[in-house]
């Protein structure tokens, strides 16, 4: 099974991430399971949600403690939560930043992976809403799921054309990450 901790502020579309890519990983052929943790419902403040991937069954109905990966939405949660904090060592966490992994002020020894997502979506959807460019960078970076399931769990979540510009960023997220 592998474990993922979504970190972002309210209003960024965490725990619509954590159901995108629960749903991918479904039609990808895996079980799966999404969930929110919710402390001040407020926008802007800190929000975590979790998700579960895996071959088999998941019984599991805990809080996610020691995640495999990491995806942080706002690089500033960095200074204000242990984003990083029990993160498996062979981990992995991204960050939406426009800085390099070794300029980031985190102390793990899992890999950390970078990649501007809020340009991506400003460039792309017109908007600075990065929750689904995220998840084209967590399916290039980690192999766990498809960007085809992705973009298919995007369009069907928002039809027209808000779905069409959130796949095409979760295509150029995927590709930028692929090749760097």
């Amino acid at each position: 099974m592998k474990e993922i901790r979504i970190h972002g502020r309210g209003g960024q579309g965490s725990v619509t991430a954590a159901e995108l890519l629960a749903i991918a990983a479904f039609e990808d052929g895996l079980y799966s399971q999404a969930f929110p943790s919710f402390g001040v419902e407020r926008r802007g403040a800190p929000v975590m949600a979790f998700v579960r991937l895996s071959d088999h069954t998941i019984r599991l109905r805990s809080q996610i403690y020691d995640p495999d990966y990491v995806i942080v939405q706002d690089s500033t949660l960095i200074e204000a939560v242990d984003v990083a904090g029990g993160l498996k060592a062979d981990g992995m966490i991204i960050v939406n930043t426009e800085h390099k992994p070794e300029d980031l002020n985190l102390e793990t020894e899992a890999a950390v992976r970078t990649i501007d997502a809020t340009k991506i979506a400003l460039d792309i959807i017109g908007k600075p809403i990065m929750n689904t460019v995220m998840l084209g960078a967590f399916a290039g970076a980690s192999g766990e799921v498809t960007a085809n399931s992705i973009k298919n769990a995007v369009r069907n979540r928002f039809p027209g054309t808000v779905g069409e510009k959130n796949a095409d960023a979760v295509q150029d997220a995927y590709d930028r990450v692929v090749s760097s």
